[in-house]
């Protein structure tokens, strides 16, 4: 049974499978107004870079579609749009990938002639982009693989799978690609605290592809890595920085230690669009999540009234750390600031 689509466009309208509710229900929501995609990316109804990138130039569709009846000039288009395009810019900052999609929606805006011609536009980018994802993903997915060595035990943290993408996921992709050649005997999955990506999301979509997975409070993770020696740890990202730095969930760079240590390779698959080429990793901005979402496990209280909180939603991993980072268009083996960015010249 495979994953669901976290993402449909049908109709000229939006579908968002909603990810707070998994695995328990199965529930789309339908969006016709771009600050309501706005906010269901803030929300976590969708969540992953790239399945919000491709979220973000939906949206920016549904504000042409808004617009479509009044034809106008391109600064006037470009004027009207801008208040979309701002509420959905400021949905999360961490994930480029809603940045690099928003500045693909920017020159389209201003490289066609009226309103009619840039919705048509916007609505090709967008399905465009979300179909360029999926064979991204398999690509990365090939290119880890060949990674992986036989009857591979792999540890993996967060959902950066179909859920997370345009489909097939990204570090999920390489599980899917290691399985599919026979490789892989078993997957522990950290269930990645306060929103439970990895219990909620990575789990059930493993289970629905025949991965064999194990599920593990996040604490366990040095004792099972110590006890089951996995080949790799393998996780996505959310923006690579130019000195190979990356940022994913929070408690990545807990998990690249803790390999580090017990001699276990750490491997980000991550596309080129999540790659930052202007700034190093101490200055990627983190999220800081609300306090209420580690005081409270899904409405229960379970910290004390008014007690103080650090919610950061991402941490950044040295890229001394990392032994390969997997993109599109192969392995940036021992990742540095010249070899990222000799493979980002390579493939522009």
């Amino acid at each position: 049974m495979a994953t669901p689509s976290a993402i449909i466009w049908s109709n000229n309208q939006l579908q968002l499978l909603d990810q707070r509710i998994l695995p328990a229900r199965c529930e789309y929501l339908h969006y016709d107004d771009p600050f309501a995609v706005a906010e269901a990316i803030r929300n976590m109804v969708v969540r992953g870079a790239p399945a919000i990138g491709i979220t973000a130039a939906y949206g920016m569709v549904l504000a042409a579609q808004q617009l479509a009846s009044q034809p106008a000039s391109v600064a006037a288009w470009c004027a009207a749009l801008s208040a979309a395009r701002e509420a959905i810019a400021n949905s999360r900052p961490t994930a480029v990938n809603l940045f690099w999609a928003l500045n693909r929606c920017d020159q389209v805006i201003e490289e066609q002639g009226n309103g009619g011609q840039v919705l048509a536009a916007l609505r090709e980018l967008a399905i465009q982009i979300h179909a360029e994802d999926v064979t991204i993903n398999q690509r990365i997915g090939d290119f880890g693989a060949s990674l992986i060595p036989h009857n591979s035990i792999v540890y993996t943290h967060c959902n950066a799978g179909a859920l997370a993408t345009g489909g097939y996921g990204t570090a999920l992709g390489v599980i899917r690609s290691a399985h599919r050649d026979g490789k892989i005997k078993g997957v522990f999955a950290g269930e990645t605290r306060p929103w439970l990506q990895g219990a909620r999301l990575t789990s059930w979509e493993l289970m629905q592809d025949d991965i064999p997975v194990t599920l593990a409070i996040e604490g366990a993770a040095a004792h099972l890595i110590r006890e089951h020696k996995p080949s790799w740890i393998i996780v996505g990202a959310d923006r690579v920085a130019a000195n190979g730095d990356a940022a994913n969930k929070i408690g990545t760079y807990n998990l690249a230690i803790i390999a580090k240590y017990h001699g276990t390779k750490v491997m980000v698959a991550a596309p080129t669009s999540t790659f930052d080429a202007h700034i190093d990793g101490p200055q990627i901005p983190i999220e800081q999540r609300p306090g209420n979402e580690i005081s409270h496990s899904f409405g229960h209280q379970v910290a004390p009234t008014n007690i103080a909180t650090s919610n950061p939603a991402f941490d950044v991993t040295p890229a001394q750390l990392i032994d390969a980072i997997v993109t599109e268009h192969g392995i940036i083996h021992q990742p540095n600031r010249e070899r990222v960015l000799a493979h980002l010249a390579q493939n522009k």
